[in-house]
């Protein structure tokens, strides 16, 4: 028998915990996660049971169809689950590709169905103790609340300098989609740093991860920063101009001379009744039988308009009208001139940034599990076949076979069944999937709250999609004509005044 070092026994059971299936790092491109959710996910996935989330899961169908997923159940409630990967995906080398379909059954008005991808927990981590806290890689799915209406796409990175963990956000990323049907949301993560968002297999955003046009804050920090220890001198000058020093009020210049006068050649008009008063009591009103003068005090007629004083020019005392008065100046101000001390607006001088670093791709963080934790006004809302592959063929393959025919028959049905009244047809909804793209453009950023507000209310009064419309149209239009052309015309008029045709009929 041959004998051992017992000094190698420690190493070599270290060397087994690391060999464990729970431990196992492996590329996406080497498995494929699955879940359906055909079965109970009781004992797969693990509901929180931290004090805030009172949501209950349900495993139920899909209305309309004999697919079961993953079901939030309560309105107004947070809700937390979480699932631990048989193995631990690595996304830095070759592509990643995450996939799931959500059904907002009841719609969603206010509330999030992302998915956080979560990376390795601290040791000791159970779980049951997933919370809105708990460390993630990737967070990808739809948001929507108020002016939020976006398919989130963020991805956590650790700057090497700091060791910090910065969320790293999409910009100007694609709307949810309005109607009540399954969509199926990809992202697509390729070794050239590219992500594509698909819905429903259409690509609507395709982004680079390393690139400050795409995603808030940059992944690479600038190389410098402002001195935070810089302070701008006391007789630093940052006037442009400066009142003329010189410059003297004119011996004739009378500030108190009023704007207005009265027009000395004004004549009262022939016919003016001056005896006649604007109002007289209503000669057809008479006394309540139920008035009583103690309680009530002494009843008078209510007033109306005088009939004598529609057929003349004018009733009552007649007073001369004012005109702008030709000798008013206003206030005297000092003319402006270039302040010879002008040194510019100030800026702290620029230091290295002790942050700053080089990465040719992203590191990102392995995937070790995946959570669903949301706060939601809406019940209804039903996930289903989670989907983590290296493959996109093999994403659109599960596309064609767990959610196209899902999609189409609810296509159909929703195309045979006209909208009942307060409910959007197909093509409004597509007009609203528009206006809310539209209220992302950047430069229309001074205007979105209230863009976002009146295409709500659209939603909710379907025969005002039009004037909605045409709303923010003239928004969109006159704010395009601004910037080219400069002016001072407030587009955000045409909302306020829209805003106010719709009260006055609701």
């Amino acid at each position: 028998m041959v004998s051992m070092d017992r000094r190698w026994i420690p190493l070599l059971l270290a060397l087994l915990c690391l060999m464990s299936p729970l431990n196992v790092l492996v590329s996406a491109s080497e498995s494929t996660f699955y879940e359906s959710f055909d079965e109970s996910f009781e004992g797969r996935w693990i509901a929180s049971q931290k004090e805030d989330y009172k949501g209950v899961w349900k495993h139920e169908k899909s209305n309309g169809h004999e697919d079961y997923g993953l079901l939030v159940s309560e309105v107004a409630k947070k809700y937390a689950i979480v699932r631990e990967l048989p193995e631990i995906i690595d996304p830095k080398d070759g592509s990643l590709v995450l996939q799931y379909e959500v059904r907002l059954q009841n719609g969603l008005e206010c509330g999030g169905a992302y998915l956080k991808y979560l990376r390795p927990q601290e040791a000791g981590w159970k779980p049951a103790e997933f919370d809105n806290e708990s460390p993630y890689s990737i967070m990808f799915g739809p948001d929507k609340c108020g002016a939020t209406n976006k398919v989130h796409f963020i991805y956590k990175h650790k700057n090497p300098k700091s060791g910090e963990y910065v969320e790293h956000h999409l910009k100007y990323p694609p709307s949810t989609p309005s109607d009540k049907r399954t969509h199926v949301y990809t992202a697509i993560l390729t070794p050239d740093n590219q992500v594509r968002i698909l819905i429903d297999g259409e690509e609507k955003k395709k982004a680079n991860l390393l690139s400050a046009d795409d995603f808030e804050p940059a992944l690479i920090p600038p190389k410098t920063i402002p001195d935070p220890e810089d302070k701008k001198p006391e007789d630093w000058d940052e006037r442009a101009k400066i009142p003329d020093p010189d410059a003297k009020k004119p011996e004739d210049w009378d500030e108190d001379a009023p704007m207005e006068i009265e027009d000395l050649e004004a004549v009262k008009p022939e016919g003016w009744l001056d005896d006649e008063p604007e109002e007289i009591d209503d000669p057809e009103a008479t006394k309540p039988d139920d008035w009583d003068d103690e309680e009530d005090g002494e009843w008078e007629a209510p007033k109306v308009s005088n009939p004598k004083c529609d057929e003349a020019p004018g009733c009552g005392e007649w007073t001369r009208p004012t005109k702008s008065n030709p000798d008013y100046k206003g206030k005297w101000y000092a003319p402006m001139i270039d302040n010879p001390n002008y040194k510019g607006i100030w800026k702290p001088q620029q230091i290295p940034n002790p942050e700053y670093f080089e990465l040719e791709k992203p590191d990102l963080e392995p995937i070790a599990a995946i959570g669903i934790e949301i706060w939601t006004m809406q019940d209804g809302i039903l996930f289903d076949n989670i989907l983590i592959t290296g493959d996109e063929k093999v994403a659109g393959e599960y596309r064609e076979k767990t959610w196209k025919g899902k999609f189409s028959t609810e296509k159909e049905e929703e195309d045979v069944e006209s909208p009942l009244p307060g409910e959007l047809s197909g093509f409004q909804k597509k007009i609203f999937d528009v206006l809310y793209k539209i209220a992302n453009i950047p430069f229309l950023d001074a205007y979105k709250l209230k863009i976002i507000d009146l295409i709500e209310q659209g939603e909710k009064k379907p025969n005002l999609t039009i004037g909605i419309l045409v709303a923010v149209l003239v928004v969109l239009l006159t704010t395009i004509y601004k910037l080219l052309f400069g002016g001072k015309k407030q587009p955000v008029s045409a909302l306020l005044l829209y805003q106010k045709y719709v009260a006055v009929l609701y």
